[in-house]
């Protein structure tokens, strides 16, 4: 039998494979970040933004709650099982995205992409975090979300591209059927579990506790409260997550109404709905590795404010739309990438091996949440204020969840 040993030199293989696994994985929502708001506007012609976002809404709210219960999962059945059944999940998405006859469909596919993503992205984070051990959490948590928002962004960029030149649909998702397949083949055949990784630190750890000390591995209620408000850093690290996916969520769907409406061409919403999360997933090569040598509290703090500022330049009126869309784009992309890895890997400082993949699924819960709120924020105020509102009213509250960061977080040592 094979040893099992800690550390990203030793596990590199699987490492890598997961980290192809997790960029399919990011493709299958990268496929509805151009089109399907548009879908909504020039096919099925709806004209409430709440509507639209309906999909948005679909998505935060499922993936969120089986955030919640994967880690639970996980630790019953296997991470490889629970990655498998997450892309068996995800199988029909494609298909309902490209062919489906009413707007129903496209929230039915949602839901489906909503628990499919719960389910494969949290074991890929998982199982990253089994490998590497405590010391590289940063580093594995920067190339993971890298590899998942890189292939969102450039996938977004594809579909842009398919949908200038053949239309709206059923083009553009094709690539997500070779997606899942593709996925689903590597998940079965070559990925292996990782739960002996982590009773392996589980056991590390528990020699260094104290003589006499002992530790109880808590239930998902006890882990739901201590990540949610009880620890201080936890409940932080929580609210910053969602605030940082409500961005995420009123992006998804103001920015494609929002610049087709100003002037800016299919192809050139393409373009920004990409540079977001390519520079949001490959800045993380960078943000991860310095989480661990800095510490995840001033990348968390300024990441947000650097979103912040971003939302103004977007809701501008001194640079042309499309200047205005691609840096605030950049700059949102910049934001986000210094606070990603620092959050999963702060959350990793604070929760013991025995409750970790329990605490993530709390944090990416409370993270996913944010998807819905960010739709349900955005549909508010763009039917009462206009859709550039929408964008002030996200700077604003990413500013003031960034100080409350400040405020409440105390650095953690587990990166050094």
């Amino acid at each position: 039998m094979e040893e099992i040993r800690l550390g990203l030199k030793e596990n590199w293989k699987q490492f890598a494979l997961l980290v192809l696994v997790n960029m399919l994985v990011g493709g299958m929502v990268g496929l509805e970040r151009t089109v399907v708001p548009l879908v909504g506007t020039d096919e099925f012609k709806i004209g409430a933004e709440i509507v639209i976002f309906s999909f948005i809404i679909a998505f935060g709210v499922v993936k969120a709650f089986t955030n919640l219960i994967s880690g639970v999962l996980a630790d019953k059945y296997t991470r490889k099982r629970i990655l498998i059944t997450g892309w068996l999940v995800g199988l029909p998405v494609p298909f309902l995205l490209a062919w489906g006859p009413a707007w129903n469909w496209i929230i039915a596919a949602n839901i489906l992409l909503g628990i499919s993503q719960g389910l494969t992205w949290s074991m890929t984070v998982n199982m990253k975090i089994d490998l590497v051990g405590p010391k590289k959490r940063g580093f594995a948590m920067g190339l993971n979300e890298a590899a998942g928002y890189g292939a969102v962004g450039l996938t977004a960029l594809l579909t842009g591209y398919l949908a200038a030149r053949y239309g709206l649909r059923p083009a553009p998702f094709y690539i997500g059927i070779l997606y899942s397949i593709a996925g689903l083949a590597l998940s079965i055949w070559l990925v292996r579990d990782t739960r002996a990784h982590a009773r392996l630190e589980s056991v590390q750890v528990a020699q260094q506790q104290a003589p006499g000390e002992k530790f109880h591995k808590p239930n998902l209620l006890w882990v739901f409260r201590e990540t949610s408000f009880r620890n201080r850093n936890l409940f932080a690290i929580s609210q910053a997550g969602l605030i940082n996916n409500l961005n995420d969520g009123m992006s998804w769907g103001v920015f494609p109404l929002l610049f087709i409406s100003a002037g800016v061409s299919l192809e050139g919403v393409g373009w920004i709905k990409a540079v977001y999360p390519v520079v949001w997933g490959f800045g993380q090569i960078v943000t991860g590795p310095l989480a661990d040598k800095i510490g995840r509290k001033p990348l968390i703090v300024w990441g947000m404010f650097v979103q912040a500022f971003g939302h103004m330049v977007i809701g501008s009126t001194f640079l042309p739309a499309l200047a205005a869309g691609l840096t605030g784009s950049v700059l949102l992309g910049i934001g986000t990438a210094m606070v990603y890895p620092a959050l999963l890997a702060a959350v990793s400082d604070t929760a013991h091996p025995s409750w970790r993949a329990s605490s993530l699924g709390v944090y990416r819960f409370w993270r996913d949440i944010g998807y819905a709120a960010g739709a349900l924020m955005a549909g508010g105020v763009a039917s009462l204020f206009g859709l550039v509102w929408a964008v002030h009213i996200a700077g604003i509250i990413t500013f003031l969840s960034g100080l409350v960061v400040m405020v409440k977080m105390k650095e953690s040592k587990a990166y050094q």
